[in-house]
């Protein structure tokens, strides 16, 4: 660890891991979630060029940016657009990572090293992951009745990633509108050669009075129910699905209000968490982000040595 963040050492360069500040020989960005990209750009960044351009987007310039170092290789991580971990030498970062495949991401699929390095956003055994499937299903009965009251329904999920799943996996649905935010990220995934449906932002849709004619489904952000926005939508009558991981245990509410919670997430769950560490066939493990204590002692009791690289603490 450094004032910046994690650091390896490879062929004689220091390599920062989704470093603060980009202060290293090479500093690696694993994806454009905010809190992974650096606060200022300096030196050499290894991103894939997905990252780069959703960085931009958020109003992060990743400054000189590289898709390839040589001795270092990235692998996509199956956790948004564009995510990586990071190969160097026998060590292997995983940054944000999910090996489940889930609507236009496939999951992830760790090479085997020495050294891993991973986070453990969900490392406790209670946060097991009903199949994509089964949740979509529940989630297609439930607009299936609204639809038939004339309710308008949003589904809310981060803005970047779960937004997209979320597009995807529900376009049969129409009408559909997007919030003017996820409109945007998803113009840029379409871009990119993502097949997500085109449809109006909600101002568009509003001003045009879209909104008026119910019921539709709407994709948005992750928002408490107090918020303007959802308030605002309210006033239509629609009912507020979200989705998180979060939603497979009960003593880490993290509903933010919503009328439905559903368990859907772009990371691992805490069996595929050690799966992924099995099947790297990694003789030391270093946990970071989420139940860093939790998940090393269950790992030691499969007979891998495994210990805390920061604090304990869930992650989000």
């Amino acid at each position: 660890m450094t004032s910046s963040g994690m650091a390896c050492t490879h062929g004689g360069s220091t390599i920062l891991l989704d470093p603060k500040s980009a202060a290293g020989d090479v500093n690696f960005v694993s994806h454009a979630h905010m809190d992974h990209l650096p606060d200022r750009a300096g030196g050499v960044v290894l991103a894939s060029e997905s990252t780069r351009q959703l960085a931009a987007l958020r109003g992060r310039d990743l400054g000189e940016c590289v898709s390839h170092v040589d001795g270092l290789r990235m692998y996509d991580s199956g956790h948004i657009l564009g995510s990586t971990g990071l190969l160097a030498g026998d060590t292997f970062y995983t940054g944000d990572i999910c090996t489940r495949d889930r609507g236009f991401l496939r999951g992830a699929r760790v090479p085997r090293c020495r050294t891993l390095v991973t986070e453990c956003t969900f490392g406790l055994p209670e946060f097991r992951f009903p199949p994509v499937a089964e949740v979509c299903s529940r989630v297609d009965e439930l607009v299936s009745m609204m639809y038939a009251r004339g309710v308008p329904v949003i589904l809310m999920g981060y803005e970047l990633g779960k937004a997209q799943t979320l597009s995807q996996l529900f376009a049969h649905w129409a009408p559909m509108y997007y919030h003017d935010s996820v409109k945007r990220i998803n113009d840029m995934h379409r871009a990119a050669g993502v097949p997500l449906k085109p449809a109006p932002g909600h101002t568009e849709a509003q001003k045009a009075g879209l909104l008026d004619r119910k019921p539709w489904v709407m994709i948005s952000p992750m928002m408490p129910a107090r918020s303007r926005f959802v308030a605002e939508m309210r006033q239509y009558g629609a009912v507020t699905i979200s989705f998180s991981g979060w939603a497979a245990s009960g003593r880490f509410p993290y509903s933010r209000g919503a009328d439905h919670f559903m368990p859907l997430s772009d990371h691992c769950d805490f069996d595929e968490l050690v799966g992924m560490v099995e099947r790297s066939g990694a003789e030391q493990v270093y946990t970071i982000h989420g139940f860093v204590s939790e998940f090393a002692e269950h790992l030691r009791g499969l007979g891998i040595s495994a210990r805390p690289l920061e604090p304990a603490g869930p992650a989000g």
